[in-house]
Parts: structure tokens; sequence; C-alpha cells
């Protein structure tokens, strides 16, 4: 006879049911979100969240999805009416159960009803069964909550229906843009609050102890019989295979301090971590393949429902999903299956690679946190940060990248195959070279202690208090740790008498790393001493939010050391965040699910908010976050907090010594972490450029320069940029060079550097302008010349997005010259540009009579009268337009004064990004001496390249009759057919 309990029955239906509806809402989202949040009165913006009924009922393959769905719950749903009639009736001696069924059966079939008669078919017949759902539910949910044993009284969600009702009559008689979205989250709550409701019938049931059996015949009844029936006790979960992390600490116990390279435990302690280099690989991936259509649609796009793929570990609520999960096999599957996170870079639409990586990140994270549930939970713990330091490092070597990301290729700087290679060998090794019988070490519950009073002694830790630390940890890792410049590009302020200010993230990155690595030993260090507990306490969390409050509040070398202590102290804790969360989870993992969905909801949560801080100009109420970093900050610590042993309240699980790690993984890891940091050294020689940099023509004082707006490093295919941009700088002879959206150290963009490659292989001094915590899009300027002082403007701006301004003064053939690059705000917001332009302007004319040369982002006309940029930039910066008859532009704008323009060119984007690139070539006076001429007739001697030197002309490949242009496209353009440049003669002889 088959036993199971009947709150598996309640289970099921609340999986079916959730799946349904969050799996139709994600894929609506992610193929028709501007379709689905259109209706009779608006569309997107304006509207931007879709109805339950547009949702599930009006496209394929979501609504067929649904539906099927919805049949399997179909099932669990009556059975689950029964079982509650059942037990109702065995407490109430009247007909009130019999009214709560019928209302359920009634309910089930209204919303079927709708399911299945959507509004497209029937929208009367449709709204017809929706409203009767919606009223059925008062007699199901108050008769349930009337009848519910005190223990699980039910809650109570009628609230929802008043302002239902109030953004319906808003959109429907009103007809007011914005109300129906208002209303459909409303709508959303209420299915989620009845799929809520609906969920406590599982407590109730497992109180009672309902069971139902299946043999001769088919039996449901609760263990309260008052003639004493026999219980049929609760199968008990066996316990979980070890893991290949169990395995390789109980190997490796044998051998104790040998540390022999070619020992086969050695070999998997490599392997084991190369495959934690995997988690992070595809963990760090997946939130820049989903914001390339976030960039696109500038605003919320629906594609970011792929990020609800991190929230997976709530699978693992499910025993036997659990139980395999940890097991060998499990475990050996699962890593095989992630490596489909890796194999992504093949296909060739972004759609595709993002549903492909986020498939992979739901399989690695149930990966991850099977590890971190295991008993050596410790030793986990040194692999996560050892994972986390190897994938910094090889960014470090990369030019910012991680050589196995889906964005990049053999073409961008991947080496996507030679991950995938070492990553089978690895998960081979650690699976086949693995004993299948191990002695893991043991748990022993702290809870089970008996005090010298007698009593037990208990240090059980609550769920949430393990899941918020695990979550901030996790976000503050990801967001300031995992490259290895970004705490670099935190406190950067530029130059001052030709020396950086601060460190530079092509110079100083390995420090970062080097801390890391120092903090990841103090843990591993404590472990073995069976002295962890020490980073525990408060005044080791004091420590972490004063090294928190230094990187945030100073700047430069002062700002950088707050963030080499903030890293020293959140890889320590690494450990002990994790032993919460798996104590928190229980021997017998029943809470698993929830510790670690609730944990990476706050990861989710935080990584959103930090991203609202500069870009609330294109999400809803982003205004509440606007240049608030420092809520944020605040946010991760709070969240840290539960992690560590207050005075006065229920400590924390201690770590016990039969927990700790043996000596060989000791020596293990001790000998990975040098190495890591030596090898970050290396790699920090090994790219820095040999010599100082030198202009492409240093003889005749011919310098050219150029503004680029570069869409965040990526191309339109969502691969890596940075190569395609060097070359076309390289062939077109660029001194100076501004470009624009550059400030990528943060988690949405994969926290890279956009100007590695062009500094480490073309060596160009570089400024990369306001950081993160200015809350910019970000400017960067490179060049060939010596930067001599260069200060960071942040322009104002009342309403829109802050505009970035990089003012530098570059030593050019022993002349100082003045250069701007700046990025305006967009043209919804025109007194923002008109004061950033004035604000320009001032900077420009200051400088006079200091040769000057501006490069921007401006948003206007050409020659458009005041309020407009135009104007202001020209007359009151006391500069000109590099060629005034060029009535063809919208936001790039090069100005000069002081100089000799002799060729000017418009390149069109290409592939490479959604911007053009402008280029001029321009020559200095002789030392000394100024412009003898500048007036118009002077300035506009036009010629073709013929008549003047060869220095001065631009090359001949960016034609577009020859082979329609090069890396990607780009050619001239606009000045011809094909596009040609502009060139000029000098006025007088030099």
């Amino acid at each position: 006879m088959l036993v199971f309990s009947a709150a598996y029955v309640a289970r099921t239906h609340t999986a079916l049911s959730s799946a349904a509806f969050t799996i139709a809402l994600a894929l609506g989202l992610l193929y028709h979100y501007k379709k689905i949040v259109k209706n009779a009165v608006a569309g997107y913006p304006e509207e931007w969240f879709p109805s339950v009924s547009s949702t599930v009922g009006d496209w394929y393959p979501e609504r067929n999805l649904f539906q099927l769905l919805i049949a399997f719950t179909s099932g669990p749903r009556i059975t689950l009416l029964l079982l509650v009639y059942l037990l109702h009736s065995r407490a109430w001696d009247s007909n009130f159960p019999v009214a709560i069924f019928v209302s359920g059966i009634l309910r089930t079939v209204a919303c079927g009803g709708w399911v299945y008669i959507t509004s497209y078919d029937d929208h009367d017949i449709h709204d017809f069964f929706m409203i009767s759902y919606l009223v059925l539910n008062l007699p199901w949910m108050l008769g349930c909550v009337v009848c519910a044993p005190e223990q699980t009284r039910r809650k109570r969600f009628f609230v929802a229906l008043i302002p239902l009702a109030y953004f319906y009559v808003q959109h429907q008689v009103y007809r007011i843009p914005g109300a129906y979205t208002r209303y459909s989250i409303f709508e959303w709550s209420l299915i989620v609050f009845d799929v809520w409701f609906d969920s406590f019938a599982e407590e109730e049931f497992r109180i009672a102890k309902l069971q139902i059996s299946l043999g001769d015949r088919l039996l449901a009844k609760p263990a309260i019989d008052t003639n004493e029936p026999k219980v049929i006790p609760k199968p008990v979960e066996p316990a979980a295979p070890p893991t290949v992390g169990q395995d390789l600490a109980a190997d490796s116990s044998k051998e104790e301090t040998n540390s022999d390279l070619c020992s086969p435990s050695y070999r998997r302690s490599i392997c084991v971590r190369l495959t934690t280099y995997i988690f992070w690989s595809i963990f760090t991936s997946l939130i820049p393949t989903l914001f390339y259509f976030s960039v696109w649609e500038l605003g919320i796009s629906g594609q970011e429902v792929a990020l609800l793929s991190t929230l997976a570990p709530i699978f693992l609520s499910v025993s036997p999903l659990r139980s395999w999960a940890k097991s060998k096999g499990g475990d050996t599957t699962l890593h095989s299956l992630s490596l489909l996170g890796l194999a992504a870079f093949a296909l060739d639409k972004p759609v595709h690679r993002l549903g492909v990586v986020s498939s992979a990140t739901a399989i690695v994270m149930i990966k991850q946190v099977s590890s971190w549930t295991a008993t050596d939970v410790e030793y986990q713990g040194i692999l996560t940060g050892l994972g986390l330091l190897l994938s910094s490092l090889l960014k470090q070597a990369n030019h910012s990248n991680n050589p196995v990301w889906p964005s990049v290729n053999a073409k961008s700087g991947g080496y996507n195959k030679t991950g995938i290679i070492l990553a089978v060998m690895a998960i081979y090794e650690a699976h086949y070279q693995t004993p299948r019988t191990a002695n893991p070490p043991q748990v022993q519950p702290e809870e089970n202690k008996t005090s010298a009073s007698g009593k037990v002694a208990s240090s059980e830790r609550h769920w949430l208090t393990a899941a918020l630390p695990l979550g901030s940890l996790l976000f503050t890792l990801h967001a300031l740790l995992s490259d290895s410049s970004t705490l670099i590009s935190w406190s950067w302020t530029g130059y001052v008498n030709s020396r950086p200010q601060g460190p530079l993230p092509h110079l100083h990155g390995s420090l970062t790393l080097i801390t890391q690595s120092m903090g990841l030993l103090l843990a591993l260090s404590l472990i073995s001493w069976n002295s962890i507990d020490v980073l525990a306490h408060p005044l080791w969390f004091c420590y972490g939010s004063a090294s928190a409050a230094m990187l945030y509040t100073y700047r430069n070398w002062l700002g950088y050391t707050g963030g080499l202590n903030l890293a020293v102290f959140s890889m320590s804790i690494i450990p002990i965040v994790l032993k919460g969360a798996s104590t928190a989870a229980g021997n017998t993992g029943q809470s698993t699910g929830k510790v670690y969905f609730t944990a990476m909801v706050v990861y989710c949560l935080l990584g959103l908010a930090s991203i609202w801080t500069v870009a609330y100009a294109f999400v809803p109420g982003g205004v509440y976050l606007r240049e608030r970093t420092d809520i944020v900050l605040i946010l991760q610590m709070v969240c840290l907090s539960p992690a560590f042993r207050w005075p006065g309240l229920r400590p924390s699980i201690r770590l016990q010594r039969k927990d700790a790690l043996t000596p060989a993984l000791i020596s293990y890891s001790r000998a990975a972490l040098v190495c890591l940091s030596v090898a970050s050294l290396l790699v920090t020689m090994y790219r820095t450029p040999a010599g100082f940099p030198q202009p492409f023509k240093p003889g005749p004082r011919i310098l050219t320069a150029g503004i680029w707006t570069v869409h965040f490093g990526m191309d339109n295919q969502g691969r890596d940029s940075q190569r395609l941009i060097t070359d076309v700088v390289r062939d077109m002879e660029l001194d100076i060079l501004g470009l624009l959206e550059t400030d990528l150290h943060r988690i949405v963009f994969g926290n890279r550097d956009l100007t590695r490659v062009l500094v480490e292989d073309m060596g160009y001094y570089v400024d990369i302008g306001p950081g993160p915590a200015a809350h910019t899009w970000g400017a960067v300027l490179l060049s060939k010349f010596p930067i001599v002082n260069s200060t960071h403007h942040l322009l104002p701006s009342p309403h829109g997005e802050l505009a970035p301004a990089i003012e530098a003064v570059l030593d050019i053939f022993g002349t100082h010259v003045t250069v701007v690059v700046s990025h305006n705000g967009q043209e919804e917001d025109p007194l923002d540009r008109e004061l950033q332009s004035t604000e320009l302007a001032r900077i420009m004319a200051a400088a006079y009579p200091r040769p000057v040369l501006f490069l921007g982002y401006v948003v206007t006309e050409p020659h458009a009268p005041r309020p407009a940029p135009y104007d202001i930039l020209v007359t009151d910066g006391r500069v000109f337009d590099i060629d005034q008859e060029d009535l063809d532009r919208w936001c790039e704008y090069i100005l000069y004064r002081g100089m000799y323009r002799t060729s000017y060119a418009r390149m069109s984007r290409g592939s490479i990004t959604d911007t053009e690139l402008q280029i001029g070539r321009f020559v200095l006076p002789p030392y000394g001496t100024t412009v003898v001429d500048e007036s118009e007739e002077a300035r506009y001697l036009r010629s073709f390249k013929e008549d003047l030197p060869e220095d001065h002309w631009f090359t001949m490949d960016y034609y577009e009759d020859r082979d329609q242009g090069k890396h990607g496209g780009v050619h001239y353009h606009v000045f011809g057919n094909p596009g040609t440049p502009l060139y000029y003669k000098i006025p007088a002889p030099l």
C-alpha cells in the first residue's frame, strides 16, 4: 500500500498554479511586452505592466503553456477541495463545510471559464467568469478562515479589491493613461494572494496528519480518530549522499598534509575550484545579457523577467529534487547542464543567448545551493571565494572580460571553446576520480548540547536572519569585487601636476585581488585554528561598515583604501554567512528552498536598487532612489548584520572543530591563494604598456581627435565591442578620444573597464571619468599626450539624468590645450540641457586664450537659438564649430579654438554601436604663437585632400564603395555619395 501525506497534494497544487502564472508572465514579458501592456487607452511607456487576461490569453506560446499547466492543476485542485471538505466535516457538525465545498467547486469552474475563454474569444463571457471568480473567492476564503485551525488561520486579502475597482473605473470610465497598469498590479496581487491562500492547506493537512493510502481502496482520513486509529509514521527523508566537496574533504583527511601536486585529491581540488569558477561566470553573465535589451529600449523591455531564474533554489523545497541534487550523479548532471551557459556564445541572436543563459543560471543556482548546504559548508565557502578570485583574475588578464562569457567570442576576446573543454575535463575528473563511498564529517547541531543547568541550549537560526546576510553578501561580492578595477573606479578623480591622484585600473587592480585573497586567507586560518567565530563578533561588522563608509565618502587613495578593507571584510565572512544559511535550512532541508529563495530575492532587490540610482529616468518609481547609492550601501550592511553575534540576541551557530578543514585542504587552499595573488601581479606586469604613449604623427604638430558614444561597450549583436572600437581608433590614428556611456562598473554591464584594450594594447593616458558613486552613464578621455590636470564635473541636472564632463589640460607638443569631454542630457529635459551647456561654455571661456577642444554629446540642431545648447556653447564658450555648414548633426559635436582644422569626417556606426564616430584633424600653431586669422573666410578655405600633405589625409579604407567599410561595416558617410571626409587649407604658412 502506498501511503503519503495529503500535504503533498496542496504543495503540488501550489507549485503547478504558481508555475502556470509565472511562466505565462515571464514569456509574455519576454516575447510580447509592448503588445500585452497596450490597451484601448494607451500603450508603453504610459502603460508598463500587463493585465492577467492579456498575459495568459492573447499570444502564443504563453497562452498555450498556461492553459496546459492549468489543466494539470485541475486534478490536485479538485482533490484539495475534497480533502478540505473532509477535514472541515470532521470538526463541524453542520452543512457549513458543504457550502464551502460547493463555493470552491464553482470557483474552480469560473477559473476554467476565464482561462479557456479568453477576452479575444468572447470579451463578455470572459469578464463574466472573471467577475464570478472574484465574487466566489469571498465565500470560499471566508469559510476556510472560519473553519481553519487557530495555528494556521488563513490570511484575508479582500482589501486589494478596493484599489482594483478604483483603478478599473479610472481606466474604463475616465480613460486615464497608466490607470490600467495600476489596476493590473492589483489584479496580479489577487492572483498571488489566491495561490498563497490555498497553499495554507498544506500546513492544515500536516497539522491534522491527514494521509492518503493507495492500495485495495482509496482512503484519506485525519489521524484524530477517537477510536485511536493506527498512525502511519511519516516517511523520513533519507540522508543525502555526499557531494563532491564532501568526498574530497573525506579523501583529503586520509592524506593529512600530503600536498603532492600529482595526488588525486589535489587534482580534484583544482577541478572543484574550476567548477566554482563556472558558477561565477554564468551567474555574473545573466544580468549583462538581459540588460542589452533594456539599453536599446531605454526602459523596461520585458526581458528583465529572466532575472527570476536566480530564484531557482525554491525548487529545492521538493525533497526528491533536493536529495538528487546533492547526490554524486545529480551533482555531475547539474554541472554538465550548466555548461549550456558557456555554449550560449555560439548563438547569434541576443534573445536566444538570453534564453539559454537564463536556463543555465537556474541550473547552476540549484547546483551551488546544493553545495552550500553540504556538511563541509566551511570548505564550500572557501571554494566560493576562490572561484570569485579566479573569475576576477581571468577578467584582469583578458581586458576586463570574462573569457567564457556568452557576450564574447573569438573575435571579441573570448576563449569559450577552451573554457568548455577545461570545464568538461574538470567535471570528468571530479566525478570519476571521487571515491564512491566516503564518510564525510557530520554536523553536530548545537541545539542538542546540554548546558550546565541541564537545559538544552538552543541556537537555531531563524530562516530570515540567515537569508538576509547571504543575499546581501552575494550582491556585495558581485557588485564590488567581481572585477579588480571596480573599487578603483569608485575612487578615481583625475590628474594633478601630470600625476594621477589615485590608483589606475590597469596598474593597481592587483591590489584588489591581493586584499581579497588576504580576507579569504584570514577566514581559512581562523577555521584551521577553530576560531572562526571571531569574525562573527560585532566589532568585525563595525570594521566592515566603517570600510564601506570610507569607500563612499572619500576619493583617491583614501577611498580606495576603504574599498580594500571592505574587500578583506567581505571575503572573510563568506564561510560564516554560508554556515548560517546552511544551519537555518535544517538537517532535513525542509527550509532549504525558503532560505535560499529569500536570499536571492534580497540579491535581486539590491541589484535593482543599485541600477535605479542611475537609471531613475527610465524606470517607474526610479526617482526615489535617484543618486542614493548611500541607501544601497546602508541596506547592504543592515542585511549583513544578522550574521553577527549581537549581545542579547540568539547566538549564531558555532563552527565545530570536526567541521574544520583538513590540513591537506588548508594547504591546497593557501597555495591557491598565493598562486592567484602572484598571477595577478604577473598579469599587471605583462599588460603594462612599455614606454610612454606617443602621438601618431609626432613631427608636424598634428593631432587627431574623435568623439564616440559607444553604447556601454556592446555592439548591435550584444557582444563586447572593445576590440572593434580599438581597430577603428588605430586605423583613424586618433591621438585624443572622448568615449561616452562608459561607466560599466555595475552588475548590469558586467563590471567591465571599457578602456582596457585601448590602454594596454595601444598605449594611451586615460582618465576614466566619474565613477559609479557619481551616478552618471560615464565619460572617458584617452590621450596620446600627457594629461597635466583633469577635473570631473557633474553638470547641473535638476530633472533628468546626471551629465558627466571631464575638463583636462593636455601637454600637446609643449602647448597646453584644454580638452572637454561631456555627455549632456536627453531632449526630454530642455532646462537641464540649457544649464549644462551654460556650465560647459563657462569652462571653455575660462580657459581663454588657451586652445580648446570640445568633444561632446549635446542634443541640439546646428545653429539652434537659445535656450538650445548650440548657440550657448559656441558664442559663450568662445569656440568654433568644426564645420558650421554640416546641418545633419543632432547629438555629437566637435568645437575648437586656437588651432587650425584641416580635416573632418563622420563615420557610420556600422554594427559596433548606435552612434556615429566624428573625427577632426588639427594643427597647432608653432610653439609660442597663436592662430593668425580666425575669420570665417580663413576657416573655410575648402580643399581637396590632394592639395594637402598626406599627413592630413584620412585612410582610404573606410570609403563605402570599398567592400562596404571595415570592422562591422564602418565607413565614411554624409559628405558625398559615397561619403567622404572634408578637407580645409591652412590660411597661413606654418
